[in-house]
């Protein structure tokens, strides 16, 4: 099931949070919302889910417009980024979202051992949901958003307040499970390596303004201006009235098709690399040294492909 949005516009007090003339997240798919903090995105899922209403404009999901009522309800799974039980067992919270859909008691078991086991909580079943730590939380969580197999689901930092190994693990397990238990989703996440490895699509939202939408690869892979750039990770280095944005991770030491002079102010031993640290055009980079490399001059040539190098207008710099 697809989800529109067309002249929306939506406003807390005189700011405007949303402002989207037209934005299509195809059927089947999983796209993710990226931006800064305060772009908006927490509050395009809860439009989809009706618990907001936009000031202007409409959110269909599929051919029924969004509305606080049952219909759009049992359309939507939503995993908050905060996770909220009621009293009771983990299963027990399972089991309660899925009898509040009406699925028969045979189903809810299936379902519920399913998700569970997808996301790594089976033995936290008969736990208290109370009980549970952070990260546990936050997998009983999406386990219960994934068992409604819902035509849109929505994941608001659905790997937020995991340790590393657990969200390793899951980032791993994530997409399949995806696959297997959604059908169209939208997920939030303020990590761009997230966004690469569980959603197909993307969309960037700055001040409240889709910037890029479309497929991943698309979307870091060329974006549509320097601000955008910054955001998903680019290097912006200025150059003669113009920004060269230098994607993440593509400066390499030594001559190439882009090359850049970087003024090296330190060298970093990291055990299983070294990087030389420093300035190129005061703005400051990092590169991995190849193993074995000898002493590291002062001034050491750089350079990126080509095709991993855009240029945009002179614009001030945001952090990303």
């Amino acid at each position: 099931m697809d989800v529109r949005f067309d002249n929306l516009l939506f406003r807390r007090g005189r700011h405007t949070v949303l402002d989207v003339p037209s934005l299509r997240v195809e059927s089947g798919r999983t796209t993710a919302l990226v931006g800064p903090n305060g772009a908006g995105k927490s509050t395009m899922l809860r439009l989809v889910a009706a618990l907001e209403r936009p000031h202007a404009g409409t959110v269909h999901l599929g051919t029924r417009l969004a509305r606080p009522d049952r219909a759009t309800r049992n359309l939507v799974a939503y995993a908050f980024q905060q996770p909220v039980f009621v009293g009771g067992s983990v299963r027990e919270n399972l089991d309660l979202a899925l009898r509040l859909r009406r699925v028969p008691a045979a189903e809810r078991q299936q379902r519920i051992a399913a998700a569970a086991e997808a996301c790594g909580i089976t033995n936290l079943l008969g736990r208290g949901a109370h009980r549970l730590s952070g990260g546990e939380a936050q997998r009983a969580n999406l386990a219960r958003a994934l068992a409604l197999r819902a035509p849109i689901t929505l994941l608001d930092e659905p790997l937020s307040g995991l340790d590393a190994p657990a969200r390793r693990n899951l980032l791993h397990d994530l997409p399949a499970a995806l696959r297997a238990f959604a059908t169209t989703t939208i997920l939030v996440t303020h990590d761009r390596d997230e966004a690469l490895r569980l959603a197909e699509d993307v969309v960037v939202l700055i001040d409240g303004r889709v910037r890029a939408a479309g497929p991943r690869a698309r979307v870091f892979g060329d974006p549509p201006d320097a601000e955008t750039a910054a955001f998903l990770g680019y290097t912006l280095i200025p150059d003669e009235g113009m920004v060269v944005a230098v994607a993440p991770r593509a400066l390499r030491p030594g001559p190439g098709e882009v090359t850049f002079a970087l003024e090296v102010e330190e060298v970093l031993d990291l055990g299983v690399r070294r990087e030389a640290w420093g300035a190129i055009s005061g703005v400051r980079v990092s590169v991995t040294l190849p193993p074995g490399a000898a002493g590291v001059p002062a001034m050491l040539t750089v350079s990126a492909p080509a095709h991993s190098v855009r240029r945009y207008p002179a614009v001030l710099q945001i952090g990303s």
